[in-house]
């Protein structure tokens, strides 16, 4: 069997759904920084292609490669490598192929068929597709003008598609016969700001006023000079300050990412205060609960520091989520974006019901909250809602 036998053969294995993945090493070049490929079949906006991964010494590269256009590839690989491994749904292959391009060919045929598993290996279908100019993107540094996603915003890109897949669905939670009043506290780079304007107002259509605050003024002034050359006449950036923003009495939705400490409190009292439909916040720099634990029962975990700075950073969003419970909302702690690409990956979303809590809720948050022995910043700020609420002896909650 010649190499263009090879080149055929697997041609034509990859592309007839019996392909279920490959690995290609033994590069033939010391030199050569491609240390192994492999392949899988993957399913992309509905059609079927093979997906090469390039690992190099450090770093993984993925190439999606249409089933009419992979000869090219392979033909690369069979010219570069000596070692080739190809599972099918019936059979085993292993080629090798020598200095002088000499081919050895094992062939292993199973008992039992097995089957090509498309599901596992669908590609994500983003909200914002990649290779789609976005206007807001490009001019925020995420894309190329031709809508490529810069190498290093790839984690960016994702995060940004993921609050988008979160906004679509608070869309039922929304008003339909008005204006829609969005505010986002701590906006700063406003990435996903402009991505919750350019979701809702131009993929949407719908009637939103947006306002970005954030105290940082250079940044604020960049974003509303972003927002003018776009022409988002419905989106404004103002400098400001959580706790001392009144500039509205209402709001249909906040959103309040990466605000430190008990800024996201603050954040979070004021959506309540102004009855929002919506609240969404990432929240950052939990410090508030660390220096006020004291609970003898959880010494095990709370001796060691690292371990105690994560447990008090889940207790506190705990908190947040009952305490917004207690206040008439749905709340709920979901992912944000995988742990790999961000620490920071857990959300706060909760929708107003106007639920009544019952009693069993109550003393849940209270035997909790009084195990700790804390003194949550949160329940302070919403006190005229939770007077049902008895207070820690501990506390100096007034």
């Amino acid at each position: 069997m010649s190499v263009d036998d090879v080149l055929e053969l697997l041609q034509k294995r990859m592309t007839d759904g019996s392909f279920i993945r490959a690995t290609i090493s033994q590069p033939r070049l010391k030199s050569n920084e491609i240390k192994r490929i492999k392949l899988k079949p993957i399913e992309l906006r509905d059609e079927f292609h093979i997906q090469f991964e390039y690992q190099h010494e450090r770093v993984l590269k993925h190439e999606n490669v249409a089933y009419d256009d992979v000869a090219l590839p392979l033909q690369q690989a069979l010219e570069n490598y000596k070692q080739f491994h190809i599972d099918l749904t019936n059979e085993t292959i292993q080629i090798q192929i020598s200095k002088k391009m000499k081919v050895s060919i094992k062939r292993i045929f199973l008992d039992t068929e097995k089957t090509v598993d498309y599901a596992h290996n669908r590609i994500k279908q983003y909200a914002l597709k990649e290779g789609t100019p976005y206007p807001f993107l490009i001019r925020l540094g995420v894309q190329t003008p031709e809508g490529k996603v810069k190498n290093q915003k790839h984690d960016k890109f994702r995060q940004i598609n993921r609050f988008v897949e979160l906004i679509d669905d608070t869309l039922s939670h929304l008003p339909k016969d008005r204006p829609i009043r969005i505010l986002d506290f701590g906006s700063g780079k406003s990435y996903l700001t402009f991505a919750l304007y350019h979701y809702l107002r131009i993929e949407k259509g719908l009637d939103i006023r947006v306002t970005g605050l954030d105290l940082k003024k250079e940044v604020i002034e960049e974003c509303q000079k972003i927002a003018h050359d776009l022409q988002y006449d419905h989106l404004e950036f103002l400098v400001g300050d959580i706790n001392e923003y009144s500039g509205d009495t209402a709001v249909d939705m906040v959103v309040t990412l990466h605000a430190c400490d008990v800024a996201t409190d603050m954040a979070l009292a004021k959506a309540v205060t102004w009855g929002a439909s919506v609240i969404l916040s990432v929240p950052c720099c939990q410090h508030e609960l660390f220096t006020q634990l004291q609970a003898p029962a959880l010494n095990v975990m709370l001796q060691h520091g690292l371990v105690k700075e994560r447990f008090a950073a889940l207790a506190t969003d705990s908190i947040r989520a009952e305490l917004l419970t207690l206040v008439g909302y749905e709340a709920q702690l979901v992912e944000f974006i995988d742990m790999e690409h961000t620490p920071k990956n857990i959300l706060i979303r909760a929708y107003r019901n106007d639920k009544k809590p019952s009693q069993a809720q109550i003393e849940r948050y209270v035997a909790f909250r009084d195990l700790l022995q804390a003194t949550p910043f949160l329940e302070n700020e919403l006190k005229a809602l939770l007077k049902f609420i008895p207070n820690n002896d501990s506390s100096s909650i007034q």
